[in-house]
């Protein structure tokens, strides 16, 4: 479980394709202090930390993953949101974050508001891809607050640290994103659909 609040950025020092699986070694602030078998959320995808050197590691993606997400798409160099799992008993900063994308969103445009910036995303509309305002959204592994929202879309509003810590500062439009939508959201989304009382 993930809050998503970014620790650091890291970079994709190497990809290696096995098979249908993947392998991408990633340098990280934080990289001494991790472990084999430890969970990391990187751009909201909880990956398993398989192979560690002194300032990299290494992370496997299998095909499931990379048709559902945007890791398919990274280039060597590129820059990764990163966090490491919570612990029980710590600050929630953010909101509750599974790690599992539920789809990925394409940048629409983005509105520069004198102080902020406004991200517009569209995506596919379906039952179970909700945000309402003020409600929560985790983009490339950031908790985020839906500013308007609509069932093909929505946009968030980014403060300068966000802008300036996280990769999002350095997307353009056509850029795609991974999302997760709100975790409760989805459970009343399908339990409605279940019940007949959404189309």
């Amino acid at each position: 479980m993930f809050t998503g609040i970014i620790e650091g950025i890291g970079r994709v020092l190497r990809i290696e394709q096995e098979g249908t699986n993947v392998h991408f070694e990633l340098e990280a602030p934080f990289t001494s202090e991790l472990k084999i078998d430890q969970s990391v959320a990187h751009n909201g995808v909880c990956l398993t930390v398989v192979e560690k050197q002194s300032n990299s590691f290494v992370v496997t993606a299998i095909q499931e993953t990379l048709d559902r997400t945007n890791l398919g798409g990274w280039k060597v160099g590129d820059a990764v949101n990163l966090e490491r799992c919570t612990s029980l008993g710590g600050r929630l900063d953010g909101h509750l974050v599974q790690g599992h994308v539920d789809a990925t969103a394409v940048l629409e445009n983005v509105v520069d508001a004198n102080g902020s910036w406004v991200l517009h995303f569209v995506h596919e509309a379906s039952p179970e891809n909700i945000t309402v305002q003020k409600g929560s959204i985790t983009i490339n592994g950031v908790s985020l607050t839906v500013v308007d929202s609509h069932p093909e879309g929505f946009s968030v509003a980014i403060i300068p640290y966000t802008w300036e810590h996280t990769n999002l500062g350095a997307l353009t439009p056509g850029d795609r994103v991974n999302l997760e939508f709100d975790v409760i959201g989805k459970y009343v989304a399908r339990i409605l659909a279940q019940q007949g009382l959404r189309s």
